[in-house]
């Protein structure tokens, strides 16, 4: 399987395809496309989460930081469990694909 391609339309909303489940283990491939969390919603996630950008971009914003953090093609960050994060934007004209691992 490729990641980026084909991608599915995530134009009326943001697509998750399950890549790998495994015992205490999630691998995602996420296409956002101008999706954002809404107004006032922020992840609290039992689990961590690695994230790299494989395309497009975003801004996420974490509870405990002032600004939202701008992610551009290769940009990863692992966030752990229980910190609370949102997606802030993503890029309306162009896929942005995230491969997300969560683990436990």
């Amino acid at each position: 399987m490729n990641l980026l391609s084909p991608l599915p339309d995530a134009g009326a909303t943001e697509q998750v395809t399950p890549l790998l489940t495994r015992p205490g283990l999630r691998v995602e491939r996420i296409v956002s496309l101008g999706q954002v969390s809404t107004p006032e919603f922020w992840y609290d996630q039992i689990e961590g989460e690695c994230v790299l950008l494989l395309a497009g971009a975003a801004k996420l914003r974490f509870a405990d930081e002032a600004d939202a953090r701008l992610l551009l093609l290769g940009d990863w960050l692992d966030i752990a469990p229980h910190r609370r994060h949102r997606v802030e934007w993503t890029d309306p004209t162009s896929p942005t694909v995230w491969f997300a691992v969560f683990y436990k």
